[in-house]
């Protein structure tokens, strides 16, 4: 393989070198073609492997169609090339090769080429049919290692059709997923945000208007999903998941700050670097636009909405033997059920354990119903005199139509 390599290395150099100067078909196939086929071990000084102006006729259509160029393995034609001068385009010749091929039931690939680029065709998509689109490009004068490397499996002491087919089956499927998965990442729509979310196991009911303000939050997971595989590198096997819930979230949590930060006025106010992260999944959890800031105390660590120290989202006490947060709203019967459904263990109150930060994703949908009680500004207003003596509940019980908003169907 090494060996194969360094020969096309030189052809490649060859092609730069002397290209210019095949300004006929001829030339190119001397100085260009042939010199390719010789690497690939179709030695064009034996009759019995490269036969030129091969007899490719196709009754009913033309008659008398020679393809320049048939390569027969164990005397069978097994490919094509149809070749063209060092300076045309290939675009327009391929329905000429198409005729070749379609002839000859046996052949499993065919080529054109201008010496500079080759494009390999074969038939995916109906038995005996030229594909419309190459499943090969190689071009010496933009030189890719992958390509390049595909060619190994072209060589005379190689070649299986049904090893040629399988390389171009994989190189289509692999070409058409690529542009697909790259448009699902540009332009994130519905169905895809649903993909996640199912993966994700997010206990909600999969409603448009919830989908709709999901998206900014996976199109956010993508982005930071992408950048940890760039920089942890794409071959590196992740390690294993510690919890069930959510792979899409796990793996796009920000990187958890380091070192922690003492209060200068206050040395016993110490945030430390895992309140600092939990912080910034909640950040990722209900988007970059919502108006959230930490604050943190002696006693315990709140996110608030707005930095108003009476509308907290979430308080958290991270020194405790069990890390335990606590909503800022009364957890319905319904919230509790879907919390402990996604493996949170319930705690005293409004609160649960948390034995990581991240583990905040798993109740990404009560951290949101939270959010909409601090930000109605209904449940903060003192109620009147004659409402508190006839009975009207108190604020901190006025909030029964949250409960349905929760990380279930509303």
């Amino acid at each position: 393989m090494e060996e194969f390599k360094e020969r096309l290395k030189k052809h490649t150099n060859h092609v730069h070198s002397v290209g210019s100067h095949c300004v006929t078909e001829e030339t190119t196939k001397q100085a260009l073609i042939l010199p390719l086929l010789d690497i690939l071990g179709f030695s064009p000084y034996d009759p019995t492997r490269v036969k030129a102006e091969y007899h490719a006729d196709f009754l009913g259509v033309k008659t008398s169609e020679r393809v320049d160029y048939a390569l027969f393995c164990d005397g069978i034609p097994v490919m094509f090339i149809e070749a063209k001068a060092h300076a045309e385009r290939l675009n327009n010749h391929a329905p000429q090769l198409s005729r070749y091929f379609n002839s000859s039931p046996g052949v499993a690939v065919a080529a054109i080429t201008n010496g500079r680029e080759w494009r390999f065709f074969t038939d995916l998509v109906n038995k005996n049919v030229m594909d419309g689109e190459p499943f090969l490009t190689v071009d010496f004068e933009q030189p890719v290692d992958e390509p390049l490397s595909q060619l190994y499996r072209f060589r005379f002491d190689q070649f299986k059709p049904d090893t040629v087919r399988s390389i171009a089956e994989e190189s289509v499927y692999l070409a058409a997923l690529k542009a697909a998965l790259g448009a699902c990442l540009r332009d994130i729509d519905a169905d895809f945000v649903r993909f996640l979310a199912t993966r994700a196991n997010i206990q909600r009911t999969f409603t448009t208007k919830f989908l709709d303000g999901l998206a900014p939050i996976a199109r956010k997971a993508v982005e930071l999903t992408i950048s940890d595989m760039v920089v942890s590198g794409l071959s590196v096997k992740p390690a294993e998941p510690t919890m069930e819930i959510a792979p899409i979230p796990i793996a796009s949590a920000p990187a958890e700050p380091s070192g922690d930060v003492i209060k200068p006025d206050n040395d016993r106010i110490v945030t430390t670097a895992i309140e600092k992260q939990l912080f910034s999944v909640c950040q990722t959890a209900l988007g970059d636009e919502v108006d959230i800031q930490p604050k943190d105390t002696e006693s315990y660590f709140s996110i608030l909405y707005q930095g108003k120290t009476n509308r907290w989202l979430l308080r958290y006490w991270g020194d405790k033997k069990r890390p335990v947060a606590e909503f800022g709203f009364d957890l319905s019967e319904q919230h509790r059920q879907v919390l402990e459904h996604a493996g949170l263990e319930l705690a005293k109150g409004n609160a649960v354990y948390l034995p990581t930060p991240l583990d905040i994703l798993r109740a990404a949908g009560t951290l949101r119903d939270a959010l909409a009680f601090c930000i109605d500004d209904r449940n903060f207003a003192k109620p009147r005199k004659e409402e508190t003596s006839a009975g009207w509940p108190s604020m901190r019980l006025r909030i029964h139509h949250y409960h349905m908003v929760g990380d279930t169907a509303r």
